[in-house]
């Protein structure tokens, strides 16, 4: 009766550690309980030997795939390839605990097996497999018997998934094997001989060589006319790049030289976008914001204004955000503010009441004097209101160097106090001090200065300064532009959206 199932298409279950093995029946030996498979698949990846035998006691499970019909072959070297399911039901046999065979049958959905290739180079060896334990005749009878009793009966194919090689499986010498294990690996995925593809390889430069870009691009760009669409641009042109800071639109051409002053001037600068601003005279300048003043640009509302910005401007060279937060508050800033009884030293108290309201400690020094102009006894009111400190003696101020010191002791007109002992004994301590210094509106080139800035704050228009000024800011004072053109200066604001700018020779 075990013959009967010879060139069967069967599907064996060695457990987890021999794996699932397919192929067709070669022969069933009841004496000595075995069953060999021709052209064997071990997991889904085909095997390396022709035939393969199994013991009883090593089958856990058995699976019919595919019973021959009385026309096929049921010889051992068949090489015909397995054949296509049919739909049918599918049956399960596996031992029981007591020994007796066990047959679980249920309906199974069909589906088309994998054709196993054929071997044509490979010579035939045999393998078997070492048991795990021993199986009694009758255990290999009942399984021939289950077989008979399943004839008729047809199973889907199950999907093999693909693991490694039981290690007990004994790899056969490759005898007649093309290029070693990848004309397997070949043959498994393609299925074709690999001797029919070709040696040379692919020439991608002569391919490539074929394939003419410059009258493909020319094709596109005729199309594109014709038909109107915008042109994608030819591989020589290149597109327009444009900064960030630059208009993409078409405008009027730019006029750098927009302040025009009625004397030539001494001297020019120029602002980080490229526009001349001209310096002018003292003369010029002080007649400048006298009409400013006639049209209602007090002395006040010009000192609030000036003070403002040289505040701002000192609040930057002190470290701005990183320095001024709340997170800073132990490493709170000290400004010196040196001031002369002057219009100049009422401008730096000013600029000193706003820098102690944004927390900065603020050392006044103004001599003593008799009498003082109204603008500087206003200001000293309004600045003994802060937490500001004022001194009218150099002992008074500080031995240890200071954050910044601001500059307001010169004055345009009154030169005579440069002769007073207080004066040189200032310059003497903000030269030892080795402070940067910043000087607010100082006077012209021609007039010596005592102390050397790192900066200088001009206001509205800038005056001739020299090399000892340092590099020079501009501020605006509110100056309105028909009070620039009442005194012939043909003027446009150089300030964009800031009130301090920096101004660089030219």
């Amino acid at each position: 009766m075990a013959t009967d199932w010879l060139g069967s298409i069967v599907s064996i279950n060695c457990g987890e550690s021999l794996g699932v093995y397919q192929g067709r029946v070669s022969a069933v030996d009841q004496v000595s309980q075995t069953i060999s498979l021709t052209r064997p698949f071990h997991n889904g990846v085909k095997c390396l030997v022709p035939e393969v035998t199994f013991r009883a006691g090593d089958i856990t499970e058995l699976k019919i795939l595919e019973i021959p019909g009385p026309g096929d072959s049921r010889q051992c070297g068949d090489s015909q390839q397995m054949d296509t399911a049919m739909p049918g039901v599918g049956c399960q046999v596996g031992p029981s605990q007591n020994g007796t065979g066990k047959v679980l049958k249920k309906p199974m959905n069909s589906s088309a097996p994998q054709n196993i290739p054929r071997r044509t180079d490979m010579k035939s060896q045999d393998i078997v497999i070492s048991p795990q334990q021993q199986c009694s005749k009758s255990y290999m009878d009942r399984h021939m018997e289950t077989l008979s009793q399943s004839k008729g009966f047809r199973r889907r194919h199950n999907s093999w998934s693909s693991s490694s090689r039981h290690p007990n499986q004994v790899t056969p010498k490759k005898s007649g094997l093309k290029n070693g294990q990848m004309k397997s690996k070949d043959d498994e995925c393609f299925g074709d001989d690999i001797d029919e593809i070709p040696d040379t390889d692919f020439d991608f430069e002569g391919n490539l060589a074929l394939f003419d870009k410059a009258a493909v691009f020319e094709e596109i760009e005729t199309y594109e006319r014709r038909s109107g669409t915008r042109s994608r641009g030819t591989p020589n042109e290149k597109p327009a790049r444009y900064r960030h800071d630059e208009n993409i639109l078409e405008s009027e051409p730019i006029v750098y030289r927009r302040i025009v002053v009625p004397q030539n001037p001494n001297k020019e600068f120029c602002t980080d976008s490229g526009l001349v601003v001209p310096s002018v005279s003292y003369e010029l300048h002080k007649k400048l914001l006298a009409v400013a003043e006639k049209h209602g640009l007090t002395l006040e509302r010009r000192l609030e204004m000036t003070g403002v910005c040289a505040s701002q401007m000192a609040l930057s060279l002190l470290g701005g955000p990183n320095r001024l937060n709340p997170k800073n508050v132990h490493q709170r800033p000290t400004v010196a503010l040196l001031c002369g009884p002057h219009v100049k030293g009422a401008q730096g108290i000013s600029c000193g009441r706003h820098l102690s309201n944004h927390d900065v400690h603020v050392i006044l020094f103004l001599p003593n004097f008799v009498k003082m102009l109204e603008s500087i006894t206003n200001e000293l009111n309004l600045f003994s209101k802060t937490q500001g400190q004022q001194v009218s003696s150099v002992k008074d101020l500080p031995d240890t160097p200071v954050d910044l010191v601001i500059n307001c002791l010169d004055c345009h007109e009154n030169a005579f106090l440069r002769d007073q002992p207080w004066y040189k004994a200032v310059v003497d301590w903000a030269n030892q001090n080795r402070a940067p210094v910043l000087s607010i509106d100082p006077p012209i080139s021609e007039m010596e200065l005592g102390i050397d800035a790192k900066w200088s704050l001009a206001l509205g228009l800038p005056l001739p300064l020299g090399e000892r000024a340092g590099r020079v800011y501009l501020c605006d004072i509110g100056i309105p532009q028909r009070v620039f053109q009442e005194v012939g200066i043909n003027y446009h604001s150089p300030f964009g959206c800031k009130f301090v700018i920096p101004l660089h020779s030219t």
